[in-house]
């Protein structure tokens, strides 16, 4: 049975792990019935035990120590760069605002294969999370509303579930190392979201000074109230917004409440209600203070609780298990020009695709030439709805349209990237090649529906060409 091998990378505020994992890929389709490829098991090989994110300051990650680290975990695992071929390496938390996030991480794409996501969105890292600690598959498989809470050190990552469906996310500057102190309580890092906390409630914690054990609880009591707040079991304060995460969306409650609570990140091995004494800061922080704080609150029994299938280590497993997905089997694809990273896609409208269906360019052209100029760039993808039991003629009018317009835009010899959500990719890509006539190549992939912001990253054919891997993604730094 065919696999990719999948890496994931986690560089977090308090902690950067490494994952690896073994996604099987078979065709599902009947024996009769066009080929289908899917990802059927996916197998979890190595985990690295968290390790401590290495910093040169406050604002500085330190490039060389974190590639070091990374190299060092593929050397535990027996992989090497080359043996990788999907995946994703995600800057998270607090560690996505750093200066220099997005050179550190472009750094690590280009060491750890070809074929690995980079990314620093919230959102992103909320569904990932959600995946990872098995809220999703629970929500899947039991048809039921999951509220996934990934708490980490410098952030918390909201994502509801319902029936498998992602229907909202979002993110707080709240979490388990927002407050770091030493060995007598005097606080020695003292970060924005815990400041605005503090100030509010007028705890005074100030960096330098000794806290108060009946000050850092009252603070955490907050942080548990607020989390509750954003999820719907409390009417949300002013203060719940000054705490939302640059980039991340307003987390909307869904219309179907949640039926199910379920916890991961760091924090969530920390959920005892009966922590007590110097084991409450036995880690330089308000951790394990915040897990008590968050089961000792009468509103934690409202829900029924899910054990996490991982908790500290979710966002590195669903990174390396949940971020890639396979195109339709009907595509046409010049393997030559693959693997491809980080294209942008621009979704055509309904009313641009059907003027393209009668074969009008004018639309179309004028989104091209805005989409460029927005993105600085000579490479993207285009994504179509794609016509619904469409004739051949209806094609070839599609295919003259997207064909005409796309070759006066793209620089010469640059390929034509086209992803459809409706199973039409091999018809549309003969005629595209049709119409091109051997001026560049093109890759034409369906069952795929991104979105306009959206990236992807494209694999090379598996299965003797019958599909092709896909990672949609955001790329978004703080």
């Amino acid at each position: 049975m065919p696999s990719i091998l999948s890496v994931g990378i986690d560089i977090g505020t308090s902690t950067t792990q490494v994952a690896f994992s073994r996604l099987a890929v078979e065709n599902t389709a009947g024996f009769f019935s066009v080929p289908h490829a899917s990802i059927t098991d996916k197998t979890v090989l190595y985990r690295s035990p968290p390790r401590s994110t290495p910093l040169v300051d406050d604002v500085l990650l330190d490039g060389e120590r974190i590639r070091e680290l990374v190299a060092g975990e593929f050397a535990l695992a027996g992989y090497s760069p080359a043996d990788t071929q999907t995946g994703a390496a995600i800057i998270t938390g607090e560690s996505a605002r750093k200066e220099n996030a997005e050179l550190v991480l472009r750094t690590l794409s280009e060491f750890a294969g070809d074929f690995v996501v980079n990314t620093a969105g919230p959102d992103l890292e909320s569904i990932i999370a959600g995946k990872g600690s098995g809220a999703w598959q629970y929500s899947r498989e039991q048809d039921l509303s999951v509220v996934n809470l990934d708490i980490g050190g410098g952030t918390t990552n909201i994502a509801f579930f319902a029936s498998g469906q992602t229907v909202s996310v979002g993110c707080y500057d709240i979490g388990g190392r927002l407050v770091r102190l030493d060995g007598d309580l005097t606080v020695t890092k003292l970060s924005r979201g815990a400041a605005c906390i503090s100030d509010a409630l007028r705890l005074g914690l100030t960096v330098g000074e000794r806290a108060s054990p009946d000050a850092l609880e009252q603070l955490t009591d907050k942080m548990a109230e607020l989390l509750f707040q954003a999820i719907g079991f409390l009417s949300p304060e002013p203060l719940l917004e000054q705490l939302r995460t640059a980039n991340s969306s307003k987390l909307p409650l869904p219309p179907r409440p949640a039926e199910r609570l379920c916890f991961s990140g760091g924090v969530a091995d920390l959920l005892d209600p009966d922590a007590d004494g110097r084991e409450l800061f036995r880690y330089g922080d308000i951790g394990a203070l915040l897990g008590r704080s968050l089961c000792r609150s009468p509103l934690f029994a409202r829900v029924p609780r899910l054990s996490a299938s991982e908790t500290i280590a979710a966002t590195v497993i669903g990174a390396g298990t949940h971020t890639t997905t396979l195109s339709g089997s009907t595509v046409s694809v010049n393997a030559a020009v693959l693997p491809q990273k980080n294209l942008p896609v621009l979704r055509l409208t309904a009313e641009q695709e059907a003027a393209c269906l009668r074969g009008e360019t004018d639309a179309l052209s004028d989104a091209v030439s805005w989409f460029l100029q927005q993105h600085d760039t000579q490479r993207f993808v285009l994504a179509l709805e794609g016509p619904e039991d469409p004739d051949y003629p209806s094609l070839c009018r599609l295919a003259s349209a997207l064909c005409c317009c796309l070759d006066t835009a793209l620089p010469e010899g640059a390929p034509v990237f086209l992803v459809l959500a409706r199973d039409v990719g091999k018809a549309l890509g003969l005629a595209v090649r049709g119409c091109l006539r051997g001026r560049r190549a093109s890759v034409v992939l369906d069952g795929l529906r991104p979105e306009n912001g959206g990236y992807l990253d494209l694999g090379k054919p598996l299965m003797d060409g019958l599909t092709v891997p896909v990672i949609i993604k955001t790329l978004i730094f703080g």
